[in-house]
């Protein structure tokens, strides 16, 4: 695993041992860096689900402001930690050890609202993504804000959550990428 682009370029990344952590792949990191654009440079980045941190560690590389990484398992904040560590980025994280739905319940953990929130929950668990929804309907995501859902490429998500629509779906083998943006005339805040 490495950064592939921006200001830390060619990094090394601390990848799992074994097979507990899924880390979004080079391949499929590229293709979200390339849909996201110009929104990541100056943005605040939610990073969930967010294992070894190659996901939100690419995006300060790129330019983002801030990012906010949330795991709930403790071996993977240390490897997240460990790669922040080595590329000097602790300073731009806010590291949050715990459930995603803790997360998003907990106002005073938030550094939002967020221009985009990446989650990358365990493949086969539609309920995690389910209870994404709330994102929607709260002042997490800013009001142009979009959400990259990453799941496995079989998986058939919702057309909508809530207030937001799906945007476009990227299959990359056995990955796809759902981006989700605001219904028009809607807002990210309740």
């Amino acid at each position: 695993m490495r950064v592939i682009a921006g200001s830390h370029r060619g990094r090394r990344l601390c990848g799992p041992q074994g097979t507990t952590l899924r880390p979004t792949s080079d391949k499929v990191r590229e293709a979200l860096f390339s849909i996201l654009g110009s929104r990541v440079p100056g943005c605040r980045f939610l990073d969930l689900y967010a294992g070894t941190g190659a996901v939100g560690i690419e995006a300060m590389s790129r330019g983002a402001a801030t990012v906010t990484f949330v795991e709930s398992s403790p071996e993977a904040a240390r490897l997240l930690r460990k790669n922040l560590t080595v590329c000097r980025l602790m300073e731009q994280a806010d590291v949050r050890i715990g459930p995603t739905q803790e997360f998003l319940a907990r106002r005073d953990w938030w550094n939002g609202p967020y221009d985009v929130v990446f989650a990358d929950p365990p493949y086969a668990e539609i309920r995690e993504v389910d209870q994404l929804r709330s994102v929607w309907t709260t002042e997490l995501l800013a009001a142009d804000g979009v959400m990259v859902i990453e799941q496995n490429a079989k998986a058939e998500l919702p057309a909508s959550l809530d207030r937001a629509v799906l945007v476009r779906r990227y299959v990359y083998g056995d990955t796809a990428l759902l981006l989700y943006g605001p219904v028009k005339g809607e807002t990210g805040s309740a």
